[in-house]
């Protein structure tokens, strides 16, 4: 089993997520965090003042999948995050050594 973080544009989320449904991906967590990369922010005007605006919003998406499905949920992320814009994100594969559903105690694949 693998844990797949996923870093992109708020944007996005709607059109990943319904991909990943799709591929009858049953659950994922999504969290709203602020960060930067090569991108480095930006600067923005407010009142006519300009202020630097050093971490950026994005969207982090977890989810864990079976080993059989990260090649193809890692490219779905990929293919439908993508904007061709630098800031498009990062995905990050981990490797998960147990899951246990608190309801029901079911351990490994069959917690998910």
């Amino acid at each position: 089993m693998k844990k797949i973080e996923a870093i992109i544009k708020p944007f996005k989320l709607d059109e990943v997520k319904d991909a990943l449904n799709a591929m009858g991906i049953k659950g994922m967590t999504v969290t709203e965090v602020k960060g930067f990369g090569r991108q480095k922010g930006h600067v923005e005007l407010y009142r006519g003042a300009e202020y630097d605006i050093a971490f950026l919003p994005k969207i982090k998406l977890e989810i864990a999948v079976a080993d059989n499905m990260v090649d193809s949920v890692v490219s779905t992320i990929q293919s439908k995050a993508n904007s061709g814009k630098i800031g498009d994100g990062k995905i990050f594969i981990y490797p998960i050594e147990e899951i246990i559903r608190i309801r029901t105690g079911e351990k490994g694949e069959s917690a998910l």
